[in-house]
């Protein structure tokens, strides 16, 4: 093994994500060359667009998948979160890293310690914003789409009273003093994967590489989210969400079902953790019913 090239969003989120894989490949294979190949994806570029508009979750993966089948790179890492539900035989999922606060997170503007309700939350999910109406009726909602340091700008700038971001993303890149608040499962459910990292890469590789950075408690968590998910057949412009609770070896999963007219149900399951799977699609269609 003389080099390994990671192909990651150009991102400054995704870059730290992606370094994080790098710098366990540099201390487990010190002979190894390891690099980032940073790659703007067509997610990326379009950002004047709902992403349900543009082609949904797989725009941020495509040139990523491309990268693999070209042989510019060797793995991929992504936010599962961001991932569509269906994998690809040629470039599955090799593993998922441990996860970070699973959680949404209420971000004010600096200096603010309450939320102003005459302005707009700042949110392009259909998840959270289902969510927001439900914990603060009548609120305001507006798009918000960029990078994370873009869109806390634009919230300092007064263009937003809050926004609701994932809790990872501002941790990892250093900015956990940007949260106001977590919100808890019951309040606002998180969206399937949020805060665990995939790993993909050709069919052939040799995952046994990357056995110390993949974590159990992630892919079983991964495998309930996201078949959960997976059989209501939601997409990017769904509300629908998943969060698994995993302790020794028993699993507590939660699923967000939309019910139409900007309505939701919030239904549990109880299993063993090496049920995931099944007991995600048990979810879904006792939350279909």
């Amino acid at each position: 093994m003389e080099m390994i090239r990671i192909g990651t969003r150009k991102s400054r989120l995704a870059a730290v994500q992606a370094e994080l894989l790098k710098q366990y490949l540099e201390s487990r294979y010190p002979s190894a060359r390891v690099s980032l190949v940073k790659i703007k994806t067509e997610g990326d570029r379009i950002l004047d667009k709902k992403l349900d508009e543009i082609g949904g979750k797989g725009l941020f993966v495509k040139e990523l998948d491309v990268a693999l089948a070209e042989n510019r790179t060797d793995l991929s890492v992504h936010s599962l979160k961001d991932m569509p539900a269906e994998e690809t035989a040629e470039y599955p999922i090799l593993g998922y890293s441990k996860r970070e606060i699973p959680f949404d997170a209420l971000v004010l503007r600096e200096g603010c310690t309450q939320i102003d309700l005459s302005q707009p939350f700042g949110t392009s999910s259909p998840r959270r914003s289902v969510q927001l109406r439900r914990l603060y009726p009548g609120c305001q909602i507006q798009p918000v789409r960029g990078n994370v340091l873009t869109r806390l700008d634009r919230l300092d700038s007064g263009e937003y009273g809050a926004l609701v971001l994932a809790a990872a993303g501002l941790v990892r890149l250093g900015l956990g003093n940007r949260i106001s608040r977590l919100f808890s499962v019951s309040e606002m459910v998180p969206a399937a994967g949020q805060g665990i990292l995939a790993v993909q890469g050709r069919k052939d590789f040799d995952s046994r590489l990357l056995e110390g950075f993949f974590d159990e408690d992630a892919k079983w968590q991964a495998l309930a989210e996201r078949s959960f998910i997976r059989r209501l057949n939601a997409g990017c412009s769904s509300p629908a969400a998943a969060y698994a609770e995993v302790n020794a070896e028993e699993m507590f999963l939660t699923g967000l079902v939309p019910s139409g007219a900007g309505k939701m149900r919030i239904v549990t399951l109880s299993g063993k953790k090496w049920e995931a799977k099944q007991l995600g699609e048990r979810l879904a269609e006792y939350g279909s019913c």
